[in-house]
């Protein structure tokens, strides 16, 4: 290939880090960008001030130039005030997903577009694949462990055309190594494990519930089973999620019991057993495609790391194999054939 000018999203972490090494190693024209998204209380994370500086400390040391694009208005409207809604319609939203879906591979590839750069490289682990009719599509990472092909699904491609995931076909831990033998400043530093813009202080529930109490209105709510019966309390039924055991003040019971409904509207949770999450059928919407729909028998993946499963995609709706636990709404449902990611969709 010859020489092309790459755009490199450089978030301060080591895969990114590497990346930008490995575009520049590559006789490529490469300058990193920081993308400022979050203006917020947040002092870690993305898009915190010492994430830009270990970024820029990177381009330094790899001789590249490097930019921070302030995005905050764009992901506040396409990331931030989804979730805040979502959670007060009692789904479950994925922020990363409409990050990568709204950001950094829309409004962050038409400015490279406009800037007049061939392609954009970030450090996902994933791969970009060709397909035997001329097509590309996103595969799952060498590296399962790391694999972030879910939460790239929604790719199209246009976007395919001119993208580079250029750790994808390495491990984490030859990541580092190869960071460490450049001397970069990232290759021991932490993988990133929270919500952007719910971090420092407070993180994980007492974090969200902080966040969320700042901008709805928490409702306390009836908890009950499947005959309608009063056996609890929650604190606040947006923050409940299907599927969800603890946090819930339960009365009595002869084993573990789970978040079967919630019902905002009424501040309501209904509670049942294991079994009572399971179905036959999710329906799904707003799907989107790598190139064209599919239907038909795929693998299925209803989290960021869970383990595919066989089911058959039919007219909007994922009929298993086999009964399946329920998907909370909003979660984001993707489509395989093999390593291969087809494409995906939110459940209802």
């Amino acid at each position: 290939m010859e020489p092309q000018r790459v755009l490199v999203a450089m978030s301060g972490g080591v895969d990114s880090s590497v990346a930008a090494a490995l575009i520049q190693e590559s006789g490529h024209d490469v300058v990193g960008v920081t993308l400022r998204l979050w203006g917020g209380e947040s002092d870690s994370g993305c898009c915190s001030v010492s994430d830009v500086d270990d970024a820029r400390r990177v381009a330094d040391c790899l001789g590249i130039d490097h930019h921070v694009f302030n995005m905050g208005e764009d992901f506040d409207r396409h990331v931030v005030e989804p979730y805040v809604a979502d959670h007060a319609a009692g789904r479950t939203p994925n922020p990363c997903i409409e990050c990568n879906r709204h950001i950094k591979f829309d409004r962050l590839m038409r400015r490279a577009r406009s800037l007049g750069f061939d392609r954009l490289a970030t450090g996902h682990h994933a791969r970009v694949v060709d397909m035997p009719d001329g097509s590309r599509r996103i595969a799952r990472a060498s590296d399962p462990a790391k694999d972030q092909s879910y939460v790239l699904h929604m790719l199209d491609q246009d976007v395919l055309a001119r993208l580079d995931l250029p750790v994808g076909e390495m491990s984490k831990d030859e990541v580092r190594a190869r960071a460490a033998g450049l001397g970069l400043r990232t290759a021991d530093k932490p993988d990133s494990q929270d919500v952007c813009f719910i971090t420092g202080a407070s993180r994980g529930d007492a974090g969200r519930r902080e966040f969320l109490g700042r901008r709805i209105p928490l409702t306390s709510g009836r908890v009950v089973d499947g005959s309608g019966a009063e056996v609890g309390r929650v604190e606040a039924v947006e923050m409940v999620t299907l599927g969800q055991r603890r946090g819930m003040e339960l009365a009595g019971g002869d084993g573990p019991r789970y978040a079967t409904a919630v019902d905002t509207a009424t501040a309501t949770v209904t509670v049942g057993s294991a079994a009572d999450l399971l179905v036959d059928a999710t329906p799904v919407d707003r799907a989107v495609w790598a190139d064209g729909p599919v239907d038909g028998s795929v693998l299925v993946q209803t989290s960021a790391h869970g383990e595919p499963v066989a089911a058959v995609l039919v007219s909007g709706a994922v009929h298993w194999e086999a009964p399946h636990r329920r998907v909370a709404p909003g979660q984001s449902v993707v489509f395989y054939d093999g390593d291969v990611v087809l494409g995906g969709a939110l459940a209802c």
